[in-house]
């Protein structure tokens, strides 16, 4: 008997998170959930959208597993408050990770974390909880990727890396062997990292816009 689902969420993600564990997962979503004041829709997707503060009366968590459907905004803050608060009100957590992405048995996987197709995850490795891979992506072995991190698509991370907790790694970015991300950083799309990077900082490649006061420069990299 399929687990019955709810989505944190109504925008994009949420309805891809939908098709995903509706057609590739033991899960059956079956309602959307936003706080009162941002409900644009009584339903999505042929299901009901509720409010947040009433979720627990209409889906106890005793009954029902969650899903945080909510992309990298504000660097994953968003994400991760709903993570933190759903928990403490004794909510269990989905897991997505699709039945095309190659994930080697001893890799650990946290809760609420959703791996999209064609990502390798390699042996020995570590993914945290309240994470986003997207599609495309190589994690090498031994590698350690903290709590509430986004990584978008074709991002390459060579094997003994960490990557500390709420980043946003973009597309194509690139990180050799034995590289550690400091927590809160954003890395730009395609972006080559060959040392340690420094937490709450913004790493871009040569050509992207500045970003005053936090940037790193290519020669950083």
């Amino acid at each position: 008997m399929p687990m019955k689902l709810v989505l944190i969420g109504a925008g994009e993600l949420a309805e891809i998170a939908d098709e995903y564990f509706t057609h590739d997962s033991d899960y059956e979503v079956v309602a959307f959930s936003v706080e009162r004041n941002f409900i644009q829709q009584q339903q999505l997707n042929d299901k009901p959208v509720v409010a947040y503060e009433e979720l627990e009366t209409h889906y106890p968590p005793e009954e029902f597993t969650l899903f945080v459907a909510i992309p990298s905004s504000q660097l994953n803050a968003l994400r991760t408050r709903f993570y933190l608060d759903a928990k403490q009100k004794g909510y269990q957590f989905a897991t997505y990770i699709s039945s095309r992405a190659f994930v080697w048995r001893n890799a650990v996987i946290g809760e609420n974390t959703f791996i999209f197709e064609n990502n390798v995850i390699q042996p020995f490795v570590t993914v945290g909880n309240n994470c986003i891979l997207w599609s495309g992506n190589h994690v090498g072995h031994r590698t350690v990727i903290k709590d509430h991190n986004f990584i978008s698509s074709h991002v390459v991370i060579s094997g003994y890396c960490e990557i500390g907790e709420s980043c946003f790694l973009g597309v194509n970015s690139t990180f050799n062997d034995h590289v550690r991300v400091g927590d809160h950083c954003v890395i730009g799309s395609g972006a080559l990292i060959t040392k340690d990077t420094e937490p709450n900082r913004i790493y871009v490649s040569s050509g992207a816009k500045p970003v005053p006061g936090k940037l790193a420069t290519e020669a950083d990299i």
